[in-house]
């Protein structure tokens, strides 16, 4: 079985990056009043406290080894209690938007890696995993801010809506995973995705004299 390198290259870089996501989620928390991720050991690296064993692990790997179109997968959600935030609807939005913008910073840090690392030679394989850092953390970025729960992008509808909608959005959360999980497998949504998704990648590129088109997407 033959596999693509930048997919192989993307698995640990996707733990790492939905790790990062999910500890930025709980930083957010902590600096807006909320010690709950703090107090139970989840603002670490470490992946072991952050591992779904179906999300994180048997997921990505089966969609790995069946060439399927698309790579998914998520790291256990960090505690937030979200009453203790200073100002529960506003920093709700911060707290969300914190794992995305996590996935931007990395993608950055990526495309200078992209930059530096050598395009052949013993060290070219870094080369391909930095592309899939960049690409990948692209991806999540955007990924997560479509307004469908659980996703982070719903809470910034939230915000502008009512207790008794915001109750009614969250009971939507199963049929949302649901709704997402058709998304994953709709070519047309593949289409519509992959327009920013390619504009971000080169921008990201771009913005450090990388030229584009040595396969990034």
């Amino acid at each position: 079985m033959r596999l693509d390198p930048l997919l192989l290259a993307a698995l640990p870089v996707v733990l790492f990056s939905v790790i990062v996501h999910e500890c930025a989620h709980g930083l957010m928390a902590l600096w807006c009043g909320d010690t709950t991720a703090r107090d139970r050991g989840r603002l670490t690296l470490n992946p072991l406290p952050h591992i779904d064993p179906i999300g994180s692990i048997l997921l990505p790997a089966v969609l790995l080894l069946t060439h399927a179109p698309f790579l998914f997968g998520w790291a256990k959600p960090v505690p937030i209690n979200w009453a203790n935030l200073r100002r529960p609807k506003d920093d709700a939005v911060k707290v969300a938007l914190a794992g995305p913008a996590s996935n931007l910073l990395l993608a950055l840090l990526f495309a200078v890696l992209v930059r530096v690392a050598p395009g052949s030679g013993f060290w070219s394989p870094l080369q391909t995993m930095a592309v899939g850092g960049v690409v990948w953390n692209c991806a999540l970025a955007l990924f997560n801010l479509i307004p469908i729960p659980p996703l982070d992008g719903s809470w910034v509808i939230m915000r502008f809506l009512s207790m008794r909608h915001i109750i009614a959005l969250q009971q939507f959360r199963l049929v949302g995973f649901a709704l997402i999980i058709v998304l994953l497998n709709t070519p047309m949504f593949h289409g519509l995705f992959t327009v920013p998704l390619q504009a971000l990648v080169k921008a990201m590129l771009r913005m450090f004299g990388t030229p584009v088109g040595a396969g990034a997407l």
